[in-house]
Formats: C-alpha cells, sequence, structure tokens
C-alpha cells in the first residue's frame, strides 16, 4: 500500500511533470514504473535517476518542487511565531495540531501544537499555554498536563519557558505561597513562581517506558495578570543534546548567560526552597570556564549577584561562612589577581560580591578547570531579618580554550 505521504509525493510529482511542455513521456513512465515496482521506495533511488538525465533549464526549475516532498518531521515556524512541525492538513488534525500558516514550498501546513489545562502530551514540541491565551489569566485553581513519551527511547524533556509570569514569592521569606510551577513524577525539581520568561528546565524521565511526568500551574491569592507558554522538547537518549543526569538546567555554546529563577534587577527576589545543579557542555577544544557577574544597569551599586545580607547595602565577598544561601564553582580562583601573589582557591560563594577573596567588596572574575563544567545552588526557607531583598544570580560565562590554563 502506498503511504499517504507518498501519495502527496505524486501528487507533487504529477502536477510538475504535467506542466513541464518539452519533459516527455519517456521520463514520466519510467517514474511510474518504478513506483509501480517497489512504492516503498517511490520518494528514494528514482529521484536520483531523474536528476542524472539532461535536462533544459525550465524543466529543472519544476523538478526543483521535489525537494519539498519528504515533510515528515520537517520543522517550521508558524505565522505567530511558535514553531512546528510540517504536516498535510489532514495529518495535523489527526495528530491534534493546528495549521499556523504554510512550509514545504505552500504543499504542507506549519502544525503547532497548543494544549492547556487537562491535556496528555505526546508531540515533541508542544507548547502549554494558559488559559484563554494569549490573553492574561487572572483566576485561581490548579492547571495540569500529563506528559508522556512518544517513544521508549526519550530520556528527557526541556521546557523552555518562552512566557513566564505568575505571582512572585511573598516578600518576607521569599517561598511561592500564592503562585507555584511544579513538576510532579521527577526528583530534583524545586517549586518556582515570579518572571522566569526565557529561562528552562530538563526533566529526567528515565529510559524505557517509565511513569508519566505531571507539570503543574497552580494560581491562588489576590488578583493577577498572569501568562505563561511553555515549549515542551522530548530528547532522545542518544541525542547530544541531552543534558548531564541531575541538571536542571543545560547549556552549550562557548559563552552563554546563567540566572536563577525569578531573577530580576528591578523587582526580582532570590526563591526559597531552591536546590538544584546547572551544567554547561565544555566544548571542543576548551578545557576551563569563567564566570562574571553580569552587568547592572539598574541600580546604584550591582545586585546581579546578591545571596545574602542585605541588598541595598555594600555585601562583602562570603566563602567559607557560607551556609544557608549559596552557589558552589569547584575549585574557583580569580582571574587577573596581581603578579607575585598566591591564588585563593573556594567552592562556596554567597553575600553581595563575587570573589574567593573573603570580605572583598569588588566583584572578580572566577576560572574554574574542573569537568564536567557544573554549578550547584542552594538556597534554604529562611530569608528575615539577616537576608532582604537578594535578586540571587546572573553569571556571563566564557569557556576558555586548552592553552589557557595555567594560571
Amino acid at each position: 500500500m502506498v503511504h499517504r505521504q507518498q501519495i502527496l509525493y505524486l501528487i507533487i510529482i504529477s502536477v510538475a511533470i504535467a506542466r513541464c511542455d518539452n519533459y516527455g513521456n519517456t521520463t514520466r513512465n519510467k517514474y511510474l514504473m518504478h513506483l509501480s515496482r517497489n512504492s516503498r521506495r517511490a520518494n528514494q533511488n528514482w529521484y536520483q535517476n531523474l536528476l542524472s538525465d539532461k535536462l533544459t533549464d525550465r524543466q529543472s526549475r519544476f523538478l526543483n518542487l521535489f525537494t519539498v516532498m519528504n515533510i515528515d518531521n520537517l520543522a517550521c515556524v508558524g505565522v505567530t511565531g511558535e514553531r512546528g512541525t510540517c504536516l498535510t492538513q489532514k495529518e495535523c488534525q489527526k495528530r491534534g495540531g493546528k495549521p499556523n500558516g504554510g512550509c514545504a514550498g505552500g504543499f504542507a501546513y506549519c502544525c503547532v501544537f497548543l494544549v492547556t489545562c487537562g491535556a496528555t502530551v505526546r508531540e515533541n514540541g508542544t507548547y502549554f499555554v494558559n488559559q484563554g491565551f494569549p490573553q492574561n489569566y487572572d483566576g485561581t485553581g490548579s492547571c495540569q498536563i500529563t506528559l508522556v513519551k512518544s517513544s521508549p527511547k526519550i530520556c528527557q524533556y526541556r521546557v523552555d519557558f518562552d512566557k513566564f509570569v505568575l505571582a512572585g514569592p511573598e516578600n518576607v521569606n521569599n517561598i511561592c505561597n500564592n503562585d507555584q510551577f511544579m513538576v510532579s513524577g521527577a526528583s530534583n525539581v524545586p517549586p518556582i513562581c515570579g518572571k522566569n520568561s526565557d529561562n528552562h528546565m530538563y526533566i529526567d524521565s528515565g529510559e524505557g517506558n517509565t511513569a508519566p511526568i505531571i507539570l503543574s500551574v497552580v494560581t491562588s491569592g489576590p488578583s493577577f495578570m498572569r501568562t505563561w507558554k511553555m515549549r515542551i522538547s522530548q530528547i532522545p537518549c542518544t541525542s547530544r543534546n541531552r543534558g548531564e543526569m541531575g541538571c536542571l538546567q543545560y547549556y552549550n555554546g562557548v559563552s552563554g548567560q546563567i540566572k536563577s529563577f525569578n531573577y530580576d534587577l528591578a523587582t526580582g527576589l532570590q526563591l526559597s526552597n531552591q536546590d538544584y545543579s546547572i551544567c554547561i557542555r565544555a566544548e571542543r577544544n576548551f578545557c576551563s570556564i569563567q564566570y562574571t557577574a553580569c552587568p547592572d544597569t539598574v541600580n546604584n551599586r550591582s545586585q546581579s549577584f546578591t545571596l545574602a545580607g542585605i541588598s541595598t547595602n555594600v555585601v562583602q565577598a562570603m566563602t567559607s561562612t557560607c551556609q544557608a544561601d549559596f552557589i558552589i564553582i569547584p575549585m574557583a580562583q580569580n582571574v587577573g589577581r596581581p603578579a607575585g601573589t598566591t591564588a585563593i582557591t573556594a567552592d562556596r560563594f554567597c553575600g553581595g560580591t563575587l570573589s574567593t577573596e573573603t570580605n572583598a567588596m569588588l566583584s572578580s572574575t572566577l576560572r574554574s578547570n574542573v569537568k564536567p563544567f557544573r554549578i550547584w545552588f542552594h538556597t534554604d526557607n529562611v530569608e528575615s531579618p539577616t537576608d532582604i531583598g537578594n535578586r540571587g544570580f546572573c553569571l556571563d560565562y566564557v569557556q576558555q580554550p586548552c592553552s589557557n590554563i595555567a594560571t
């Protein structure tokens, strides 16, 4: 039996050939005979044979249509900006998606999958949105979806927060009492709230046929204009994009930026009850990594690294005394220390200044040679009265070539 996609291929080819005046019956018959002999390979070997024929320029232009035939799992972007999969309209609707503009040269549709409360998600690249999206949501209750693997060979989910605005934590101990985003069925995923647009999470699902993962957005408390749009990608066990086990966040690339959840220079508050690791893939021929607190263009004094103390005051660097709220960067040293001075190595950092030198008032760039590249972030459930207004952290990282590892 000819597959439905092969029927589409045949239609496209027939239209192209019929419009080609000088193409002739010989090659058309060659194709039809080939299809009848082996329909399962109708869009494979015969195409190479056609290309070997001598064609006029006009015929070549029509045969360029053949390049849009293999549309299975072809990525696309819809007219409203969401990413989708190139499918026929019938196949898109059958799988629960919505056509969102054309693709494959106009012979198929960019199928986008958007779901909200109560849905079961099997399609890769599905968006989880609030009720009434794209309008804001000002209701209370629990909105859940269930993630089911499309294949036993899936080992992780990546959740990209394209839009994520929930009510923030209360401002005494920074606990998410009103709104929460929660993950059930996976370990080491803390509840989060507040502003997290353009951030992400990796959720380990294990190999084989494992239990579903449940994503929940719980809203309560006073009126608040919430919105969320999360893209859920399924990552195969053998994918290069698979994060390291136990990493809630995973970055790749020689350089990038890392932010704690609900980080915002103007209104953000470091969330309590956080305990997770952040991993960065070591790129080829890069052996160390440097971290620098992000620039702060909002406050008089930088608050892009404020994990302990009162953020409005100048808080010195802390290392060995960090017990409640801190990050761990293994075997880190300050970059650019004066010649002839001994390097100070530290692992644990808090306070309001990023430095290996205890009591330092100026932040430094830190370098670590330890692989794999990983940061651990921990906060307890108490802020007041000693810790007030801390934003969390924002770090710019740059991997260093292996030739630069000497201190």
